[in-house]
C-alpha cells in the first residue's frame, strides 16, 4: 500500500470514529419518537413514551396524579434538560408536585412516565381511563395555561 493511500485509509478511520462520537453525544434527555399508530411522540433518553395527563387541566397545570397514581404513572423529571433542535427549550419547565418533588412540564402540561411500558417505543398507557392519558406530540399539544 502506498504511503499517500495509508494515510487516506487513516484519515478516514479517524473521520469515522468522530462521527460515532458524535452520534453518541446525542443521547437527549427528551427526544421525538414516530409511530405509525401514534404520529410524532415525546420520549425519555431511554426512548420510553412521556405521557400528559387530561386531568391535570383542571388544576392550571399542577400534578393531579398523586399517591396511588404516581405509582403506575411516575412523573418525569430532568435535573438537565437536553433536547434536539427540533424542540424548543421554552415549551419546558419544571414544577414543584404537592409532595415536594420536582416534575417537568411540556407546554405546562405535567410529564409521566408508565410503569407498563416495558421496552423503548411502548406507548401502551395511550388512551387509557377514558382517554384521559396521552402521548405528547409536539408538533400539535396545545398550551396548558
Amino acid at each position: 500500500m502506498s504511503k499517500s493511500r495509508m494515510v487516506l485509509f487513516m484519515l478516514l478511520c479517524i473521520s469515522l470514529l468522530s462521527i460515532n462520537a458524535l452520534a453518541d453525544d446525542e443521547n437527549f434527555s427528551v427526544n421525538i419518537s414516530a409511530s405509525k399508530f401514534l404520529g410524532s411522540y415525546l420520549v425519555n433518553e431511554t426512548g420510553f413514551a412521556l405521557y400528559y395527563y387530561q386531568n391535570d387541566s383542571s388544576l392550571d397545570g399542577m400534578s393531579t396524579c398523586n399517591d396511588d397514581c404516581a405509582k403506575m404513572w411516575m412523573p418525569f423529571y430532568v435535573e438537565d434538560l437536553t433536547l434536539p433542535e427540533s424542540l424548543n427549550p421554552s415549551n419546558f419547565a419544571t414544577i414543584e408536585r404537592a409532595d415536594g418533588s420536582k416534575q417537568t412540564t411540556f407546554k405546562s402540561w405535567p410529564l409521566y412516565l408508565y410503569s407498563r411500558d416495558s421496552s423503548p417505543g411502548d406507548a401502551r398507557g395511550n388512551g387509557l381511563e377514558d382517554d384521559q392519558w396521552r402521548v405528547i406530540d409536539p408538533a400539535n399539544q396545545p398550551e396548558l395555561i
